[in-house]
């Protein structure tokens, strides 16, 4: 039978079961948006593609499945641009299908041309421009294959207006085989059998677990193997969930803003598990005194994270569920017993979690701080919610300050830091998992980027929540400046802002303000109570808080700034480990 590329499209999304598509209309695509017109899929209308894009991923973090989103040519494409970006760097799969004037008019400067292919190709796993129909079921096909396996990652597929238009027999291939595209999904038993012999050997071990635990969902491995064999955990914010936030043997997430024990296990420790993690400038501080006294395992899908900042030991290229299943069964058989020197490990880092725990100043005491409201919305929500966020300082309370037991319950943008992200993925988060409470954590600058996808939330009576920790500035940039700049906020002042309460209600949205500390517990509950559509939650916090501990750029993650509320801590002495 034959079909145009329009109906191969809606045809190649279904066979894929996909269930929902994020996206915006524009010239090119009117026979795709045609066809959706009668398509059993869900599509929703964003305010701006970029919303489109960080639905998408938030939709695919959020379920595991692959998110799909849509934009037209030119700018509608080229506004895809930062989250693909995003999702490269997080590893979040996505197909993203992208409108293209006719190809006889291809690189004659056509009205909205733009290489999208061109342009994304540093970004994407892999990029599709379909000059023939033919090609179109394939190339779907192939796209969600790469999107999803190894390492994943953002696919596009380019499509113009004449291939939507043209027909030809329909044919659905049965499987993929891409020569050269061969993820390794199990590991090399030799280096297994290595990583298990260290694993034993080892005093002062510690995990170090990141965002590759939770796609291979291996959540339940890892914890096996830190109960079994006594190994404390710290993870990357990529990673938070992979464990459980309130297990004994999680130290917290570790790096630039990471707890004081984390950043002293590594820094202490004779032997350094990584799963799924990439050792990025962030975990690491400065590399040449990370973890000193530390031999490395490091287990990855993806060979060239490998020794890429760090220098690996023991690297074991695989699914990191593959692995893990193997390791703890060699493990299993090993007569060495595991735990006989760990308790004495297991003491020091307790004593490093007493001595600085996350702790900030709760004075003055009509003032809000933003660490009460994100510990207020954990009890509030009993740590069920998901929790999106934005990027800054907002970011790094709701890693510190909610506890996270379940994966896929953190999104966040880890390696681009993308402002603007949270409330869309929050959108995207909420349309896979209706079933869920999500909250996005935000600041009021990165809010605004994409403040036009409350139009979203409310046409698609979305009840997400979103909580502005208002400061009146871009607060973290505004740290730097007050800590090594002399406190020259030079342009990071926001001292026109909006009135978010009004703008909310503007959208058809519910909007609450809070002032005072008092208020903050009544806003939540409200707020929580409505199920119907988003709702914007204005806290008006202290202007200048920080978030601590802190690693200085160019500092070791052993020497970290506590603020304020740890001074008379930082005076105890700390055991050193022998």
């Amino acid at each position: 039978m034959k079909k145009t590329g329009a109906e191969i499209l809606v045809e190649g999304l279904l066979r894929e079961k996909v269930d929902v598509i994020f996206g915006f209309p524009g010239g090119v695509l009117l026979d795709i948006y045609d066809k959706f017109f009668d398509a059993p899929i869900r599509h929703v209308l964003s305010r701006h593609e970029q919303g489109a894009v960080h639905a998408a991923d938030g939709y695919a973090r959020a379920t595991g499945k692959v998110g799909v989103c849509i934009a037209t040519s030119g700018p509608g494409a080229t506004n895809l641009v930062t989250g693909i970006a995003n999702a490269q760097m997080d590893s979040v799969p996505i197909v993203a299908f992208t409108g293209q004037v006719p190809t006889h008019m291809i690189g004659g400067d056509a009205f909205q041309e733009a290489d999208i292919v061109g342009i994304t190709r540093p970004i994407t796993k892999h990029g599709y421009l379909v000059k023939d129909v033919r090609d179109l079921a394939r190339n779907i096909k192939e796209a969600f294959h790469i999107a999803k396996s190894g390492r994943p990652g953002p696919v596009i597929i380019d499509l113009p207006k004449d291939v939507s238009q043209n027909s030809c027999t329909f044919h659905w291939p049965d499987k993929v085989n891409l020569r050269g595209f061969k993820p390794v999904l199990k590991g090399n038993r030799g280096q297994i059998n290595k990583a298990a012999n260290a694993i034993v050997e080892a005093r002062r071990p510690v995990i170090y677990s990141g965002g590759g635990v939770i796609i291979s969902g291996a959540g339940k491995e890892l914890k096996k193997l830190a109960e079994k064999h006594r190994i404390p955990v710290t993870s990357t914010l990529m990673g938070l969930g992979g464990f459980p936030g309130t297990h004994p043997l999680f130290l917290g997430m570790l790096g630039m803003h990471g707890t004081y024990a984390a950043n002293m296990t590594i820094t202490e420790s004779d032997l350094i598990i990584a799963i799924g993690a990439r050792f990025d400038d962030r975990v690491t501080g400065k590399i040449d005194e990370f973890a000193p006294h530390a031999e490395v395992i490091h287990i990855d899908i993806d060979p060239s994270a490998i020794s890429k900042n760090v220098e690996v030991d023991i690297p074991i290229v695989g699914d990191v569920r593959n692995v893990l299943t193997e390791l703890l069964n060699i493990l299993g058989k090993l007569d060495k017993p595991t735990t006989q020197f760990r308790e004495k490990w297991i003491e020091q880092t307790e004593e490093w979690k007493e001595k600085h725990p996350l702790q900030y100043p709760k004075k003055p005491e009509n003032t809000i701080k933003p660490q009460y409201v994100v510990e207020r919305i954990y009890e509030k929500t009993e740590g069920k919610a998901i929790i999106t966020t934005e990027v800054g300082q907002n970011q790094m309370w709701a890693a510190q300050y909610y506890k996270y037991d379940k994966p896929r319950t953190i999104i966040s943008s880890g390696g681009l830091g993308t402002m603007g992200y949270g409330f869309p993925a929050a959108i995207g988060a909420q349309v896979g998992r209706p079933d869920k409470t999500v909250i996005d954590i935000a600041g009021d600058g990165s809010f605004q980027m994409n403040i036009q996808e409350l139009a979203t939330a409310v046409q698609n009576k979305l009840p997400v929540k979103i909580a502005i920790l208002n400061n009146g500035f871009l607060g973290m940039v505004r740290q730097w400046q007050e800590l090594f700049y002399g406190k020259r906020y030079s342009h990071t002042r926001l001292d026109v802002a909006p009135d978010f309460v009004k703008v909310a209600e503007a959208y058809g949205a519910v909007g609450f303000r809070a002032t005072e500390p008092g208020e903050v517990d009544e806003i939540i509950d409200e707020a929580l109570s409505i199920t119907d559509g988003p709702v914007v939650m204005d806290f008006v916090v202290d202007r200048e808080e920080n978030v601590f501990p802190m690693v200085p750029a160019g500092k070791p993650i052993s020497e970290m700034m506590l603020g304020p509320a740890a001074e008379k801590g930082k005076k105890k002495k700390i055991r050193a480990v022998k």
